[in-house]
């Protein structure tokens, strides 16, 4: 991502103008009925009714599935994601939408290079699966947690 960003000669915030911009926002925001969060942040902004958000929401989907589940934190991101642990099914440099704080594009020119390989008939986002290519089948456990609790939904 840093690379990516490189020509915005972006700055980092001192601490008195992060608060001051997350309130001025949360202010706002709240006016509309909107929340704001944050995303992997040290910072803790809760005092401006920002919290911090996960991605990949273990309390959501609970919330969404009516079901308790039994995940861990995600081990492979940063100290300060709250996101669970997940299976990525995407492909890094094959989103064309050229966002310039995208994580995923390296290059453009692979970004180019894996949009002409795609085939909607191939399994793969990107080219085609080869004759010395192997597939393994990935086995995967539920994390519905099945065990009845005095606290259920």
């Amino acid at each position: 991502m840093k690379s990516n960003i490189k020509e915005l000669a972006l700055q980092p915030f001192p601490s008195e103008t992060q608060a001051e911009l997350s309130a001025r926002l949360a202010e706002i925001a709240h006016g509309y009925g909107l929340t704001i969060d944050t995303c992997a942040e040290k910072t803790d902004l809760q005092q401006y009714g920002i919290e911090h958000a996960r991605c990949i929401d273990d309390r959501l989907l609970s919330k969404l599935l009516s079901c308790r589940l039994n995940v861990d934190k995600d081990k492979t991101q940063r100290l300060e994601c709250g996101c669970v642990a997940s299976i990525d099914i995407g492909m890094y440099s094959t989103c064309r939408n050229g966002c310039c704080y995208c994580y995923a594009n390296y290059s453009q020119n692979t970004v180019v290079g894996n949009f002409e390989k795609h085939n909607p008939l191939s399994p793969l986002i990107s080219g085609e699966v080869g004759e010395d290519d192997k597939i393994n089948d990935r086995v995967v456990k539920s994390c519905k947690d099945t065990q009845r609790s005095l606290f259920d939904y």
